[in-house]
């Protein structure tokens, strides 16, 4: 047969069947030549196809030009529609519904934002959308890839093939729109490099669902709203300055917290029907989840996510994540995420070298390598790579109404030569170890949540002396709202450690937090990172017998609950975990039968109830005049005392006894006279303590020529802590 005028050249028909076409938008689908409409489709297995309009009118037959399936013939239409097929075989026939008769979702306005880095909606518009187009249903993919030769759809329902829907690629965002397509559908992208290497498939970078590992597919997502009815907390939440509010964090690994009978995990539903009602009924004002975005390797934690855009399927679905939130919510309980964007896994799906280039990470490994974690660093001067990020910030803050994010290994952002000797760095422009451009980074992300999210909040895991972590962008800070106090909780384990024979010798390391204290908005962390790794449980890093470290430990929760900063506390230690914490088991909920360990967490649930009720022990929890020594150098006897403050509320006295002496009669100093009642003692026997103290409370008799007005004489059980409240007359 002699090929007419009209009929594509045969170089391009193989282009298009080896799956090297440059451009199938132009050559695919309802094409005008010459004033003549044409059809071109690539259906393999196809041995005659036949061409309708969506209305089902004929558009005649077409002829086949190659015996891999492609197909092609004039039509009788007057403008670009979307076109349906009819395609059969000698095993039956099935509908194909042509994307290369498609108009480009994406507009121009996307173009410009995209191009200058500012778009803060790209989750709405790059991954996998289900939606309505030009009269069809089917899910929209974008994915950016500027290096890449070719980008291509594939899934089961293209049998992985490449070839069949390569995408337009539009400044290097590389688009189409697959009709019919919906919810559950499993894709990854077919990238070829700029060499012709045809890469790994890639999940997609803003997958909002992935499957369940080891399976890497990305999912489209069921686009139908999530109906919140968390309203009330919302507006309330908006309200809030969080400085001066209580926070009493409970930190949760979701795949430890508690299994199923048969060792499964507990669901997002079933999560919501246990672990909620336990943190509320704790005291707690939030759970901090450890990274919950998808990744592949469990022992990671979720540190090395893959899926920075997807809850993690080991418990659910994306709807049953929100429920879950929803829950808390409607039980008075804000949701922090514990977020990752330091660096990422290479996992051949992932985002390394996603389009054949170091494009999300630095080619130079000075650079772009993580020795620590065998990680690849964010190029965070790279302006796409930033938006990724921010808008990844900002969409789990949109779409899940998530309260806080909580910045992991933010000195490793900060810090060109972290964990690395001389030779192994590249300094800045100005010869410095700062990277200035995840500085920039920070203080983006940080100013858009704080503008775009009111009552949401940004706290940083940073552990060096950078300043003004927590102070605004626009003053010369990184914008965070809250700092992890490292030095706070390194320097009271290493006291809490030692035998109480020592401890007079090394009375600074309860002491010298309060240099720094108000420096930045602290949080008071004891994490999991200080119960795994040969750590040890918190009870077990106390000295003594058994009954000495269940007391050590009381009298320390006691004092950090009364010292100035926020409170974040690891699950299991809340009752006194034994076990060294691991991801691989639950935790020991049946040390609740045995008293000690009860005793620990009803002392937990009256430290929240004491923090959250009393103004004076969280109003000012971030600013020097909430916090007055009153005994601060009673070294010999291991004893502090200060006194918590706030406008308009009764003051506070936390006094501790670090020895296993009981101490009579000791002289306290005090702003006022008259009653302090007893809150909390950790010696009581409600708390499997020894039950000595005060009676209640003790009288504060007025005194001249001292530093402070008043003084009253205390009983200090030994190993403990005592909050006393001022009671006007």
């Amino acid at each position: 047969m002699t090929k007419e005028s009209w009929q594509a050249d045969s170089r391009e028909v193989e282009a298009v069947v080896a799956g090297r076409h440059a451009n199938p938008f132009a050559f695919l689908g309802l094409q005008e030549v010459g004033g003549q409409w044409l059809l071109r489709a690539f259906i393999p297995h196809a041995e005659f196809v036949d061409a309708f309009t969506l209305d089902g009118r004929p558009l005649g037959h077409l002829i086949p030009r190659h015996s891999a399936g492609f197909f092609e013939g004039k039509v009788d239409v007057d403008r670009r529609q979307p076109i349906r097929y009819r395609a059969r075989n000698a095993g039956g026939e099935w509908d194909v519904y042509d994307p290369y008769s498609f108009g480009p979702v994406l507009g121009p306005m996307d173009d410009y934002y995209i191009g200058e880095g500012s778009h803060l909606r790209l989750f709405d518009k790059l991954g996998a959308h289900e939606m309505e187009f030009e009269g069809i249903h089917g899910t929209h993919f974008a994915v950016w890839a500027p290096n890449a030769q070719r980008v291509s759809v594939v899934g089961l329902f293209n049998e992985w093939d490449g070839r069949r829907h390569p995408m337009r690629n539009r400044n290097g965002i590389w688009e189409v729109f697959i009709p019919v397509l919906g919810t559950g559908t499993l894709y990854k992208y077919e990238i070829v490099a700029r060499d012709g290497t045809v890469l790994p498939l890639k999940a997609d970078p803003f997958a909002r669902q992935s499957e369940l590992r080891p399976r890497t597919a990305s999912v489209v997502p069921d686009p139908t709203p999530f109906t919140w009815t968390d309203q009330r907390y919302m507006e309330e939440r908006a309200l809030k300055d969080w400085r001066r509010t209580p926070m009493s964090i409970y930190e949760v690994h979701l795949g430890s917290w508690r299994r199923r009978p048969d060792g499964g995990f507990l669901s997002y539903a079933q999560l919501a029907e246990q672990l909620v009602p336990y943190v509320a009924d704790m005291g707690y004002t939030h759970i901090e989840l450890l990274p919950i975005s998808e990744h592949p390797y469990d022992p990671s934690w979720g540190y090395q996510p893959t899926g920075l855009y997807a809850p993690t399927a080991r418990f659910g679905e994306p709807a049953d994540f929100a429920r879950f939130v929803n829950a808390a919510h409607e039980a008075g309980l804000g949701v922090i995420l514990d977020w990752v964007p330091a660096h990422f896994p290479t996992d051949a799906h992932g985002l390394a070298r996603f389009d054949g280039t170091a494009l999300y990470e630095h080619e130079d490994p000075r650079l772009g390598y993580h020795p620590d974690w065998n990680t690849a660093i964010y190029n965070f001067g790279r302006k796409e790579v930033q938006s990724f990020l921010v808008n990844n910030a900002l969409y789990w803050l949109e779409t899940f109404h998530i309260d806080g994010l909580r910045v992991d290994a933010v000195a490793s952002m900060l810090y060109l030569d972290y964990s690395r000797n001389p030779g192994q760095w590249v300094p800045n422009k100005h010869g410095g170890n700062e990277n200035l451009e995840a500085v920039e980074f920070l203080k983006r992300v940080n100013t858009e949540v704080y503008r775009l999210h009111p009552g949401a909040f940004m706290i940083a895991e940073e552990s060096t002396s950078w300043p003004g972590v927590s102070h605004p962008a626009y003053t010369g800070g990184l914008g965070f709202g809250f700092k992890w106090n490292m030095g706070f909780m390194n320097d009271t384990l290493r006291y809490m450690r030692r035998e109480p024979i020592h401890r007079k010798f090394h009375h600074h390391d309860l002491t010298f937090g309060m240099v720094y204290a108000f420096s930045e908005n602290f949080v008071l962390p004891l994490s999991h990172d200080e119960v795994v790794h040969g750590k040890r449980s918190l009870l077990n890093k106390m000295p003594g017998d058994d009954w000495q470290q269940f007391a050590n430990l009381r009298a320390y929760y006691a004092f950090m609950w009364g010292h100035p900063g926020k409170k974040l506390l690891f699950m299991g230690q809340e009752f006194a975990q034994r076990e060294e914490w691991s991801e691989s088991r639950p935790l020991d909920w049946w040390l609740l039968d045995a008293g000690m360990h009860e005793g620990i967490r009803r002392l937990v649930a009256d430290l929240n109830v004491a923090y959250r009720s009393l103004p004076a022990l969280h109003a000012r929890d971030c600013e020097p005049e909430g916090f007055e020594w009153a005994i601060g150098n009673d070294q010999q006897n291991s004893v502090l005392a200060f006194v918590r403050k706030a406008p308009g509320a009764e003051p506070v006295l936390v006094i501790s006894n670090f020895t296993p002496v009981p101490r009579e009669n000791y002289r306290v100093p005090l702003p006022l006279a008259g009653r302090w009642v007893e809150r909390i003692n950790t010696d009581a026997g409600w708390y499997s303590g020894s039950n000595t103290g005060n009676q209640g409370g003790v009288a504060a008799y007025p005194v001249e020529g001292r530093h402070w007005p008043a003084e009253a004489e205390v009983f200090l059980p030994p190993l403990s802590t005592l909050f006393l409240k001022y009671e006007p007359a």
